[in-house]
């Protein structure tokens, strides 16, 4: 665990403001999520390829969505974000969303925001206010199916019921 608390994984070196920043927190997050396998197969006692799955998972949020989309601080965001994500932007972005792969992605999300409060990286409240994110799957499984369930202009109305725009 010692090497989460590296100075390396500080909190302000995952700022972003332009596309040199995103890179550099792309790569440092890349290093970080390592760190997060290791942990899981280490200390958790999570066979590899169960911590493949969780780490791909979080990996997926964090980079794709956080880090490109919302050009957010992994550390420095609401638990809302999770509620963004899985009710709105993975469905979108995927071709076919299903709640078998979207249920692992977000226990990954809930396990890797546990391992950054145990590493000191964010609070016990943010990582359990995450996890409850990521633990309503009933909300999720009803937005992939309205979102198929879509017809005429019907789009807007799904998006603003959950958008990943604040």
């Amino acid at each position: 665990m010692s090497d989460a608390r590296d100075p390396e994984f500080a909190a302000d070196n995952f700022n972003l403001h332009d596309l040199d920043d995103e890179i550099r927190v792309d790569a440092l997050c890349r290093r970080f999520l390592r760190l997060f396998y290791e942990d899981l197969t280490q200390n958790q006692g999570l066979v590899a390829e169960q911590a493949a799955a969780l780490t791909y998972g979080a990996d997926y949020f964090l980079r794709d969505f956080v880090i490109s989309e919302r050009q957010e601080n992994i550390f420095h965001i609401p638990a809302q974000r999770v509620r963004q994500f899985a009710g709105n932007w993975y469905i979108i972005k995927n071709l076919e969303p299903n709640m078998s792969e979207l249920s692992v992605q977000l226990q990954g999300v809930a396990a890797f925001y546990h391992f950054c409060a145990r590493a000191g990286r964010v609070s016990a409240e943010l990582a359990r206010e995450i996890a409850r994110q990521c633990e309503d799957l009933p909300f999720y499984q009803e937005r992939i199916e309205s979102f198929w369930d879509i017809s005429g202009d019907g789009y807007q109305r799904w998006d603003q019921a959950c958008s990943f725009k604040d």
